[in-house]
């Protein structure tokens, strides 16, 4: 968005929602949520003592300051990144959906190895989302209405693909 690539339709502001706690499930495994940020899920005794590659993952992949900012949801749904995305010359399905991807043919050494597709080889940015997948995690989400989805994190992040939105998020 900053660099007029991307203008979305909508934007939805969730941090009045009560999602920034950690809490134990019944299952023995814990509940994130959305709006923990990353330094506060690295240091929780819990993490630490139950998920120490979560916690490795978390504290490898920013800076202290971004650590502070950036929240477990935030974290789980950036885009997969690649140059030709910012490249408005390039083809680029996540850009223009349908136009192609350029680093099937291109410069691609800092894309995706595991998890690509005939869309797109770009790699998801998140390090959480990688330990996430490791350890099985599962992102649960909750429609206004209250039903809640519980989606397993490789399906939640899965390959890249041409994403499509619909009206009701």
């Amino acid at each position: 968005m900053k660099l007029q690539i991307e203008a979305p339709a909508q934007l939805v502001d969730i941090t009045r929602l009560p999602l920034n706690g950690i809490e134990e499930t019944a299952e023995g495994g814990l509940r994130i949520g959305a709006l923990v940020t990353n330094s506060a899920a690295a240091i929780d005794m819990r993490v630490r003592r139950r998920y120490p590659l979560l916690a490795q993952a978390i504290l490898a992949g920013a800076s202290t300051q971004l650590r502070n900012k950036a929240t477990t949801g935030g974290n789980l749904l950036q885009r997969t990144r690649c140059a030709y995305f910012y490249e408005a010359t390039k083809p680029c399905n996540k850009r223009v959906p349908g136009s192609g991807c350029a680093a099937l043919e291109g410069i691609n050494r800092m894309n995706a190895v595991l998890g690509v597709s005939d869309d797109c080889i770009a790699a998801h940015p998140s390090d959480m989302a990688v330990a996430m997948t490791t350890l099985d995690a599962r992102v649960e989400t909750i429609t206004p209405e209250g039903s809640a989805r519980t989606i397993p994190i490789d399906s939640f992040t899965g390959p890249p693909t041409i994403r499509r939105i619909s009206k009701r998020c």
